[in-house]
């Protein structure tokens, strides 16, 4: 990724001969959700550039887009069909792989500790480290957990314990991580009630940041990200196994009602599943699951790994625990059972990346970044420290070797 995100979205006007064209739309972090471009420029290059010579650019970067996808290139030319498929397009760093690294649990909620440092500057490097944001902005993809809703509507459910809510102007750190899309499927999403959920959606739809585990009904919510880049399509599946009640205080989406993907009831994730590797050529399923701080994986957790692996994914990344578990490989699929807090609290507390690189023959390598989330900063781990937490992700993990570089083999 380059330092500034631009995500320009083309808006089709259609006439009564049916001819369609289209304007780009030039704002800064704004998406119109009529198509799913996301085009890098650096703003300092473009800085006295007029809007017709940035459009120019921008308009050159997607042709590349559609060039280098030549395999998908239909599907390229159909922005409508893109929005209504939840299919984005970018360009690869590299000619012949792409790189995704995971992470887990954020929050922004100005109330509680997290953001002490943050919050009198507004400068989220003051809270993740230079060094992993630069490891997070050179993937061609990032994703995270988002633990909380962005909104200043609604009102905290009265039953939960913890209630987290964010200023909607707060999605711009997102962007500042070089963040492409965000898992919402977790028990947090909900937590200032439907209206704030829907403003969640549309904050992050603004801000050209895709997501995935929720929706506006149930169609929505359970359908994957697909992700063209590199003559690859890459699909992205989130849902969440937490809260396994009939009402949870978390609303699971359903035909007509917005909420999360709920998987308690595994049936309709491995249906989505076993969709997305029919549409795809790599399929990463990204779970809300486990019991919160405990290193040990669950029955649970056991259970749909092994479902959800049966069903055709090519990785498995979990969150929830808020601590790191196991690295394992179940039916030849890796399974990282949990990240743990990425940036969540103030405690201290390890946690990590994991990196991917995948070619047009599957899964090319898989590595784990240690961090440590400490007073409110996490940081990339060196040196003695990072090899404690790698030593200790080779002692709770089976079948894995973990060598000193945090690589991950079977």
């Amino acid at each position: 990724m380059k330092p500034f995100i631009l995500t320009f979205s083309a808006v089709m006007l259609i006439g009564v001969s049916g001819i369609a064209a289209y304007q780009w739309i030039m704002e800064p972090v704004k998406a119109i959700n009529t198509s799913h471009f996301q085009v890098s420029v650096d703003k300092t290059e473009m800085a006295g550039e007029s809007e017709a010579e940035v459009e120019a650019q921008t308009q050159a970067q997607i042709e590349e887009i559609i060039s280098v996808n030549d395999k998908y290139e239909d599907v390229l030319n159909d922005p409508e069909y893109m929005v209504e498929n939840n299919i984005y397009a970018k360009n690869a760093a590299e000619p012949d792989q792409v790189t995704i690294t995971f992470a887990g649990d954020i929050l922004f909620d100005e109330n509680y500790a997290i953001m002490t440092r943050v919050v009198d500057n507004d400068d989220i490097s003051n809270g993740i480290s230079s060094e992993l944001i630069e490891e997070m902005k050179s993937a061609d993809i990032m994703m995270l957990n988002n633990e909380f809703p962005y909104s200043g509507g609604g009102s905290p459910l009265e039953e939960k314990q913890f209630t987290f809510r964010a200023k909607p102007y707060r999605v711009s750190y997102l962007n500042d991580l070089g963040v492409d899309i965000v898992s919402l499927a977790n028990n947090h999403a909900y937590d200032y009630g439907e209206s704030a959920f829907l403003d969640t959606m549309a904050t992050l739809e603004s801000a050209g940041i895709a997501y995935v585990g929720a929706g506006r009904n149930l169609r929505e919510a359970r359908r994957p990200v697909y992700y063209i880049i590199n003559n690859m399509k890459i699909a992205i599946v989130s849902a969440t196994q937490i809260e396994k009640l009939d009402y949870p205080d978390t609303k699971g989406a359903t035909d007509s009602s917005a909420g999360v993907f709920r998987c308690w009831n595994g049936a309709n994730l491995l249906e989505t599943v076993r969709e997305a590797k029919e549409n795809s050529d790599f399929v990463i399923v990204y779970l809300h699951w486990g019991t919160e701080n405990v290193s040990e994986i669950d029955w649970a957790q056991e259970k749909q790994g092994a479902e959800v692996a049966a069903a055709g994914a090519d990785l498995i990344v979990g969150a929830h625990p808020h601590c790191l578990q196991p690295i394992s490989i179940v039916q030849g699929v890796p399974v990282v059972y949990s990240l743990g807090n990425f940036w969540f609290n103030s405690r201290t507390i390890d946690t990590g990346m994991i990196k991917v690189e995948i070619d047009e023959g599957g899964l090319k390598s898989c590595r784990f970044l240690p961090c440590l989330q400490q007073g409110s900063r996490t940081v990339l781990l060196q040196g003695e420290e990072k090899m404690r937490v790698l030593n200790d992700m080779r002692n709770m993990s089976t079948g894995v070797r973990i060598d000193d570089e945090g690589y991950i083999t079977w």
